[in-house]
């Protein structure tokens, strides 16, 4: 597959992945409603404030995984919520369901805000576009996919979101690095594709972070420094 379509067809998967939850989700937490005479607009706002709620609970749940990787139970999200744990089970059949939903809303995010920049710029240009985008990424996300992982247990809905972020960012590497991996045979490429991902996991991050204590600048620079090193040279303008 060309390189260049690679991120979007994991964006794609990721998509197909997300909508299907929802259809699911949405049969699940709203019974079909029959409009009789004049309650179309009495059902659209009954709807509006269901989602509403559902949102509230779901960056509920985001916000206490930050501050503690352990699953947060139905007591804590529906007070940090402002809803009763009865407001959770209306919109979610369990809490693996709230977990899930979570996952989904914080991949979209995540993914948002990693759009791939300045692809065609040159070799110094794209090395710090790369490395500050995955730094914002991994600054905004760590702890929830240290508990994605922590927590994921037996769950294969969390276990392929998990493959699709990963490869999502390895889809991502392959892109903006494609003009020095485009000189190298398959193996070599590939090697040094895995060795990216795992120089920029976001344990990687958080290890320079809190470990070694560098500032995100100096963490930066240790990132851009190691990659371009791993990089073979760019290939001279044809």
């Amino acid at each position: 597959m060309d390189q260049r379509h690679r991120p979007a067809a994991a964006a794609d998967t990721c998509r197909r992945l997300i909508e299907d939850n929802s259809a699911v989700n949405a049969r699940q937490i709203e019974p079909p409603l029959t409009a009789s005479s004049g309650s179309s607009t009495r059902i659209d706002g009954r709807r509006l404030r269901s989602e509403r709620t559902k949102q509230t609970i779901v960056e509920a749940y985001l916000a206490l995984l930050r501050e503690n990787p352990r699953i947060p139970t139905a007591n804590q999200i529906a007070e940090r919520a402002g809803y009763s744990v009865r407001s959770i089970f209306e919109r979610f059949p369990d809490l693996h369901a709230l977990r899930v939903a979570a996952t989904d809303h914080a991949f979209v995010a995540g993914n948002a805000q990693a759009v791939p920049r300045h692809v065609d710029g040159d070799r110094q240009t794209r090395l710090r576009s790369q490395v500050e985008t995955r730094a914002q990424t991994c600054v905004q996300w760590l702890p929830l996919w240290r508990a994605l992982n922590a927590n994921q247990g037996d769950s294969a809905e969390l276990k392929l979101r998990i493959r699709v972020a990963r490869d999502m960012i390895r889809g991502r590497l392959e892109l903006m690095y494609r003009p020095e991996l485009s000189t190298l045979p398959e193996p070599a490429r590939k090697q040094t594709v895995i060795a990216l991902e795992l120089l920029t996991d976001f344990e990687s991050w958080g290890r320079m972070r809190e470990f070694y204590g560098l500032s995100v600048e100096e963490a930066c620079s240790a990132w851009i420094h190691a990659i371009d090193r791993l990089l073979p040279p760019t290939p001279a303008a044809s």
